[in-house]
């Protein structure tokens, strides 16, 4: 069975960053595979455009540039706060003041985006909004498992 539209897919895969020879971002244990519904789940649409038609056996490389992908990094997505906005309880919430650190905000309307420790000034942080894969280029290497 060819994957359609509407399809259940499962694979397995591994994720590099610029080409297969760039930095293992992520893969798929054998024991568990990624499983989706073609069309109907939030994929990169680049990505489940290469892997339509495809059978069950077939082994599949996709490059995806990032523009086609999550992006470039957008520069408005870091954003400056003063470091009172983290006062909780009355005391300063200095734990979350080093690079890498993954800061959960609500936005005005009540939804909650992670933005990520990219940078520590005296009085303020800077946060990045960013998909962590913007500005990537990706590299899918992988096996499709089942189509149902």
């Amino acid at each position: 069975m060819k994957i359609t539209k509407g399809s259940k897919i499962a694979l397995h895969y591994r994720l590099h960053a610029d080409g297969p020879d760039g930095e293992l971002i992520e893969e798929t244990r054998a024991d568990e595979p990624m499983e989706f519904i073609m069309g109907e789940d939030p994929m990169i649409p680049r990505f489940e455009q290469a892997l339509m038609g495809l059978q069950a056996g077939e082994k599949f490389t996709i490059s995806i540039v990032a523009a086609d992908a999550y992006g470039e990094e957008d520069e408005k997505l870091f954003v400056e706060f003063p470091k009172s906005d983290f006062i909780e309880d009355g005391e300063l919430a200095d734990e979350i003041f080093e690079e890498g650190e993954i800061v959960p905000m609500e936005t005005p309307d009540g939804e909650v985006v992670e933005g990520v420790v990219c940078e520590v000034k005296l009085n303020s942080i800077v946060l990045d909004f960013n998909h962590p894969l913007a500005g990537e280029d990706l590299y899918f290497e992988g096996e499709v498992i089942a189509v149902s």
